[in-house]
């Protein structure tokens, strides 16, 4: 996906509370704002990728202010606030099997983003306000047909938090008979999911974890490590959460594949490109 005029914001934006985490050396901050400014004037334009400029800023900072996690302290509360209420998640789901009721906890679960949202919000209100909302775009029938016609899924992960959701969903697509290779970060950015998340929640005792071999925002086909790109060439089906993933995958050719975005429009640079309102929930087919 290309950048919106209202991205530049959101990129300073992140920048400030990714620096605010890393460091508390103001002088640093002026410093890499400034070569922020630089940056972006010299990369933002019509023609850039949303995920692609976000990952360089963010690997800016990290390498700037020497601090490898900005965001691990988020990521452990992200996990923990859906382990919190992943009990009244389960009695939802025990009223209601369906799978399109697994797919919208699952989307539900992606409002726990402290990348696109302010860091301080009702992490619970907002997601219980969410469940009974219905989905603006809902492929919900493809999905079925492709679940039906393919043994093997790859599924793409964005955040912590919102995997302790994904687990739900996956635990319920491996009972429909697919095979699951779940794909988390190399190494942190942004609150990302890495293999310890994802081994803290469980993940890695029902399904096969791999990396993307980087620490891109979303999935960046050309710096991905050989390993993955050959996993993700030979895929057919992929399910893929979150923002990033989206503006990384609508810039890659996926001709022949079954192509699934989970996720909740957080920005309106996102909603403008799907044709969807700001906050909605989908589940869509590329």
């Amino acid at each position: 996906m290309k950048v919106y005029y209202e991205c530049g914001a959101c990129f300073i934006r992140q920048a400030r509370e990714a620096m605010d985490l890393a460091t508390d050396d103001d002088e640093l901050k002026i410093n890499i704002m400034n070569d922020i400014f630089k940056f972006l004037s010299e990369n933002y334009n019509k023609n850039a990728s949303g995920n692609k400029v976000g990952s360089a800023l963010h690997r800016m900072i990290k390498e700037k202010t020497a601090c490898e996690d900005p965001y691990i302290k988020e990521k452990a509360l992200g996990n923990k606030i859906a382990l919190e209420i992943l009990e009244k998640v389960q009695k939802l789901l025990k009223k209601d099997n369906s799978l399109e009721n697994y797919i919208k906890i699952a989307i539900v679960g992606n409002i726990l983003d402290f990348g696109a949202l302010e860091l301080d919000f009702n992490h619970q209100e907002l997601i219980f306000d969410n469940l009974n909302k219905e989905l603006a775009i809902n492929n919900i029938d493809e999905l079925k047909e492709a679940i039906s016609k393919h043994k093997e899924l790859l599924y793409l992960v964005d955040n912590t938090g919102e995997i302790v959701f994904d687990k739900l969903l996956i635990e319920k697509l491996l009972s429909l008979g697919l095979d699951i290779t779940v794909v988390v970060k190399e190494k942190p950015i942004l609150n990302d999911a890495c293999l310890e998340d994802a081994v803290a929640i469980g993940l890695d005792k029902i399904a096969k974890i791999t990396s993307l071999g980087t620490d891109s925002v979303g999935i960046i086909y050309e710096e991905a490590s050989d390993d993955f790109k050959k996993i993700f060439d030979n895929a057919d089906f992929i399910i893929a959460k979150g923002l990033g993933n989206y503006e990384g995958l609508t810039e890659i050719n996926l001709e022949n594949k079954d192509v699934f975005c989970l996720l909740c429009a957080k920005c309106s640079a996102i909603a403008k490109d799907i044709g969807v309102e700001e906050k909605e929930n989908v589940l869509l087919k590329l």
